[in-house]
C-alpha cells in the first residue's frame, strides 16, 4: 500500500479546483453544496445533478453493515459499464470519490483530451481492476493535485498519517436506472435497490438512501456532508 495522503476537506470550491487542475472543463461541470436533505434545500441545488459525494463517519454500526454486505457481494449486471477504482492510498477517499463521480457520469465527456485526468481515466478503463491501484499510486499529477487541494482548505489539514474516521463515497445513476454506490474500500460497485428513473431523480434518490442506510444506522452522529456534481459556470 502507498504512503497515506493528507485528507481533502469537504468543500465544493476546492473540488472544482481539483477537477480543473487535472483536466475537467469546469465551465460545463462543477461541484455544489447540498445544504440539507429537506425538499426545499434539495431544490436549491443546481440541476441536473450528475453525481453525489457523501462524507460520513466510519462507525462500528456502519462497518458491521458493510462487512455483512461484502460477504455476499454480487457484481451489478452492468458493472462493465462502470469504472471502479479500489483505494489503496490512505486518506485518498476524497480523490477516489471525485474520480468515481466524474468518470461514471456525464461529466466524463467534459474531461479535456490530453490532460492528466483524461490519460488516467483511459488507462484505468483499459486495465484490469486489480491493476488500477498502481495507476493511481504512480500518477504524479494526481498526487500533486490532491496535495495542493488538501493544503487549501478553510480548516487546518491533519497530518497524512493521522487516523481519520471520515470517508467519502460517490453515488451515480447506473446504466440500468438504479442507484450505484462507489466506495474504493469495497469489493466493487454496489447496485442499491433504489430506482433512479431519470437523471433528474438522482439527487432525491441519493438523499433518501443516505438517510435510511447511513444516518438512521447512527442517529447520534452529525458528521455528514453531501456535495453535488452539477452544471458549471457556463
Amino acid at each position: 500500500m502507498s504512503s497515506p495522503w493528507v485528507p481533502l476537506e469537504a468543500n465544493p470550491e476546492l473540488f472544482t479546483e481539483w477537477s480543473a487542475r487535472l483536466g475537467l472543463d469546469t465551465q460545463k461541470h462543477a461541484f455544489h453544496d447540498i445544504f440539507g436533505l429537506d425538499a426545499d434545500l434539495l431544490a436549491m441545488v443546481p440541476q441536473p445533478v450528475d453525481a453525489v459525494l457523501f462524507l460520513f463517519p466510519l462507525t462500528l454500526g456502519i462497518d458491521a453493515r458493510q462487512t455483512a454486505e461484502d460477504a455476499v457481494y454480487a457484481e451489478p449486471k452492468d458493472a462493465k459499464e462502470l469504472l471502479y477504482l479500489p483505494q489503496t492510498i490512505g486518506n485518498a477517499c476524497g480523490t477516489i470519490g471525485l474520480l468515481h463521480a466524474i468518470s461514471n457520469s456525464r461529466a466524463a465527456s467534459a474531461v479535456q483530451a490530453g490532460t492528466p485526468l483524461a490519460q488516467l481515466l483511459e488507462a484505468a478503463r483499459n486495465a484490469p481492476q486489480g491493476q488500477r491501484p498502481q495507476l493511481l499510486e504512480t500518477c504524479d499529477a494526481l498526487r500533486d493535485a490532491h496535495a495542493q487541494t488538501a493544503g487549501e482548505g478553510q480548516t487546518a489539514a491533519p497530518e497524512a498519517h493521522a487516523q481519520v474516521d471520515l470517508h467519502f463515497v460517490a453515488f451515480v445513476r447506473g446504466p440500468s436506472g438504479k442507484l450505484i454506490e462507489l466506495d474504493g474500500r469495497r469489493r466493487g460497485p454496489i447496485e442499491r435497490d433504489v430506482d433512479v428513473p431519470t437523471a433528474a431523480d438522482l439527487l432525491t434518490a441519493a438523499a433518501q438512501f443516505v438517510q435510511t442506510y447511513y444516518m438512521q444506522a447512527d442517529p447520534d452522529q452529525v458528521q455528514y456532508n453531501l456535495i453535488a456534481l452539477g452544471p458549471g459556470s457556463a
